[in-house]
């Protein structure tokens, strides 16, 4: 039993070994008996490769070697060129007689000029494009203006009539030996002309204050019946008193009709004045207020202050109710007075500007200037004696005559365009138009008119020929 024993453990034991001995050299059995792995493709790809890599070397180098021929051959070609080109430029030197320097400044010069014709046409017609889209939307505005503004006109003269009863009023006025008309016309300045007219007597003076208050005067007289000095000289200051008074109300009333608010008394009262002031025989206070209104018009078209152009347009003449007590011209003093009397630098700016006394700097004032010839230019405004008429004709065309290569100057449509001939073999078309702008710019600075004047420059290309 012993013996049985035995060999059960050394079974177990040698079992036990296999299995150790099993894990510990199983796996590297396993791998020993595996068959070899066959040999990588790579290895017999690489000689292919360097293969394509040398054939593919030898295409660049040859290549490299083409366009090095290529340059070479264009570097040929270019300098063949130049000297065909610089055989060709000594050809044409030789057979225009010029050089390469001279025949170019020649090119430029002509291109030049070519360039400076060209401008100067492109210039025209701009202008002349601008011109008449600017003279479409005026004629507009004002057409729009004058159809809403309908006032009335009535030239006035320097003279007034006093009406009589009798004629023989006419001998008490002159009293014994002229005393009587000689007090008169010394106290109010003024002329009675007292001649063969039935039932008048006729006054004469240009200031219209003056005037007024001599026919006030005659009038109080005529009334009251006793005419003497002493009558004379009391009812000559009670006319001045009650003059006075109206003036002012002719003032209030002239800023009513133009619809300004908050004038300083003064330039209300200087307003006034100007009832009895006359410009080309148009009533001035009248005329202020019309230009007011056109003015107001005008600036809410064009999206300007209606209020200061309506304001500087009321005051632009009341410098002339003191020019003679203050020397200058009416628009520097009137300009001077708003300034005085409180108004605003726009205001007194556009008052100064609308003769061009100064250059106008806003749109207020060339709005104002606008208004201005607008109600002196329009049918019936103004009159004009023949000696002012027959001047302004002469210095129109003395203006124009003043001026290099005009031939004759004919001044037409009453002193309203004036016609310029060019001799046409010292004025060219450019300088023709140069001409024209000259000519106006010069007769704006030199004379006064209303409204404007037209001014044609006439050029004459002649083309002669001889068949023999």
């Amino acid at each position: 039993m012993e013996i049985i024993g035995a060999a059960a453990l050394i079974a177990v034991g040698i079992v036990v070994a296999a299995v150790v001995y099993g894990r510990t050299h199983g796996p590297r059995l396993a791998v020993a008996n595996q068959p070899a792995a066959s040999p990588r493709p790579a290895a017999v790809e690489v000689p292919e490769r360097s293969a394509a890599l040398a054939q593919r070397e030898a295409e660049l180098a040859r290549r490299e070697a083409e366009l090095a021929r290529r340059e070479a051959e264009l570097e040929l070609d270019r300098d063949g060129i130049l000297e065909t080109q610089q055989e060709l430029e000594r050809a044409l030197e030789r057979t225009s007689g010029l050089s390469a320097a001279r025949a170019k400044q020649m090119l430029l010069k002509e291109v030049e000029e070519q360039a400076r014709h060209d401008a100067a046409r492109r210039i025209r017609e701009i202008e002349e494009e601008t011109k008449r889209e600017a003279e479409r939307r005026v004629r507009n505005i004002l057409s729009v203006c004058m159809q809403r503004l309908a006032a009335g006109h009535a030239a006035e003269t320097t003279v007034s009539v006093v009406q009589l009863a009798t004629d023989d009023m006419k001998g008490r006025i002159i009293g014994r030996e002229g005393r009587n008309i000689r007090a008169l016309e010394n106290l109010t300045g003024v002329d009675f002309i007292i001649d063969d007219t039935p039932g008048a007597v006729v006054l004469s003076g240009f200031d219209g204050v003056r005037r007024e208050i001599a026919r006030l005067t005659l009038e109080k007289l005529l009334q009251d019946g006793r005419i003497h000095p002493a009558r004379i000289e009391e009812m000559y200051y009670q006319a001045k008193s009650e003059l006075e008074n109206h003036i002012v109300e002719l003032g209030e009333q002239g800023v009513f009709d133009a619809g300004v608010q908050g004038l300083h008394p003064e330039l209300v009262k200087l307003l006034g004045r100007l009832k009895f002031r006359t410009s080309y025989g148009q009533n001035v206070l009248a005329h202020s207020i019309e230009v007011a209104r056109l003015a107001a018009m005008m600036a809410d078209e064009l999206g300007a202050s209606a209020k200061t152009a309506r304001r500087a347009a009321l005051l632009h003449d009341v410098g002339k109710s003191v020019t003679h007590e203050i020397e200058g011209p009416h628009a520097l003093v009137g300009g001077e007075l708003a300034r005085k009397y409180g108004e605003t630098e726009a205001v007194a700016h556009a008052m100064e500007a609308h003769h061009n006394e100064v250059d106008p700097q806003t749109i207020e004032a060339v709005i104002v200037q606008a208004a201005d010839a607008l109600s002196g230019a329009r049918p019936g405004a103004r009159g004009e004696s023949l000696e002012q008429y027959v001047k302004r004709l002469r210095d129109l065309e003395e203006i124009a005559t003043r001026h290099k290569g005009v031939d004759k100057v004919y001044a037409m449509q009453a002193g309203r365009e004036i016609r310029v001939m060019v001799a046409p073999g010292a004025i060219d078309d450019d300088a023709a138009s140069l001409l024209s702008y000259e000519i106006a710019r010069q007769i704006e600075k030199e004379l006064e008119y209303p409204g404007q004047i037209k001014v044609t420059v006439i050029r004459e290309s002649r083309a002669v020929e001889y068949a023999r």
